[in-house]
């Protein structure tokens, strides 16, 4: 019997208009390989996904701001064109939550797992995960959420500079704005004017006590919690490089056993009764050596593809194989196994990797992605770049104050200015 029911196809989503969205590629890959049809609902104008030969078909997405309403009827017409009930894959925290809310109205059409229809939402919520967090005895940041920019200016003395501040619901961030879901903050007066944007933001922001980085301080657990609750596929991961360095998305990672990072995925997700796909980001405490849980996605991380276990089982495919009803091979983990983002880690790409190495790009059975990803990425790049040239350009150079022959003959002005 072969790993997956390759008569289900698969729904991957993706409201998120990231083209360089690396895990979408892995899921399609994952799933194309074990010989289920893969259709894709995301954007992915400029995007190597669209290149993959994994595709079966790309379907055009949910608008960013969609409500539940307009998710429901892009899925409801992506399933008649698909003409059989599909594992529905959420690759971004809104599709997440909007397919556990909308679970019985996709029930014929759809397979997803079964939990509580708010618990994606519960935990995807950065103000949120600190209760989730004292609940079950997880050690997590201080967390405060200031209700005014005063109160953001105390509570970031309070909690000692710098600190972090965080969008509550970051999916919620309008495209544009310039506002980062994430950020370290050095002063008050930073505090006060970013917390000035919360109506802008569309969710409160929250300031938690900082945990520096430093060599195996960051950690993440990827995981599929079967239909029992029991976690299987998926293992923990020490971050060797990120991007930006030291608080971004995982460049360059790799398979490392860690005890302890595995029982707190095991005590969160079981307490919640959370069922699924889940990614979860700790930070170790260099002084207290206890690791802090810092996001809860629920949804596959980007770099899953990193946990392939003996048995060929990732958390995408341990999702497909449970909800139609496969078992789940129990294979080894491949400690050492590494995963590297070529476009922010290049020469990471190229060093030698005897523990075993997957690259999020580039495949030798699906080359076209990995090949369209540097041209695209060298677009990109240089796109940005003229901006903010251009953006340069556009401040005009202040002119210097014309010298006074006299000092009786110095205006008010020339004074200010000098």
């Amino acid at each position: 019997m072969s790993l997956l029911d390759t008569r289900v196809p698969a729904v991957v989503l993706r409201i998120d208009r990231n083209p360089f969205h690396h895990g979408t590629l892995g899921a399609v890959r994952s799933l194309g390989r074990a010989g289920v049809d893969v259709h894709v609902v995301a954007d992915c104008a400029g995007s190597p996904v669209a290149r993959s030969r994994f595709v079966r078909r790309l379907h055009a997405p949910p608008s960013p701001d969609a409500s539940a309403d307009e998710v429901l009827a892009v899925l409801r017409r992506v399933a008649a064109q698909v003409g059989r009930p599909a594992v529905l894959v959420p690759m971004d925290d809104a599709t997440a939550i909007a397919a556990a809310r909308l679970r019985e109205e996709l029930t014929g059409s759809y397979l997803l797992p079964v939990m509580p229809s708010a618990l994606p939402e519960r935990v995807a919520d950065k103000a949120g995960l600190a209760a989730v967090c004292a609940s079950v005895g997880v050690p997590h940041p201080r967390t405060e959420v200031p209700d005014t920019p005063a109160r953001a200016a105390e509570e970031a003395l309070r909690l000692g500079l710098p600190v972090v501040a965080k969008w509550s619901r970051p999916w919620l961030l309008p495209a544009g704005s310039g506002l980062r879901s994430t950020q370290v903050l050095h002063t008050a007066r930073e505090a006060r004017e970013l917390h000035a944007r919360t109506a802008e933001a569309g969710s409160p922001l929250l300031l938690q006590t900082y945990l520096p980085p430093g060599t195996d301080r960051d950690w993440f657990f990827h995981g599929y919690a079967d239909r029992t609750g029991t976690v299987r596929a998926g293992g923990p991961g020490r971050k060797h490089l990120s991007w930006p360095r030291g608080a971004g998305l995982t460049a360059v990672g790799r398979w490392t056993p860690n005890s302890e990072v595995i029982a707190l995925a095991e005590r969160i997700t079981g307490e919640l009764g959370y069922r699924g796909i889940f990614d979860l980001d700790f930070r170790r405490c260099g002084a207290t050596g206890r690791y802090h849980l810092l996001d809860f996605n629920p949804r596959p991380g980007a770099q899953f593809r990193l946990f392939t276990d003996s048995a060929g089982l990732d958390v995408v495919r341990a999702l497909h194989a449970d909800l139609t009803g496969r078992p789940l091979p129990d294979g080894d983990p491949v400690t050492g196994r590494a995963f590297v983002v070529e476009n922010y880690a290049p020469l990471a790409a190229l060093r030698p990797a005897p523990g075993g190495r997957e690259l999020a790009w580039w495949a030798g059975d699906d080359r076209a992605p990995g090949l369209a990803m540097w041209a695209l990425w060298a677009r990109h790049v240089s796109g940005r770049l003229r901006r903010r040239l251009g953006a340069a350009a556009e401040v005009p150079a202040q002119r210097p104050a014309p010298r006074a022959a006299t000092p009786s003959l110095t205006t008010d002005n020339e004074k200010a200015s000098s």
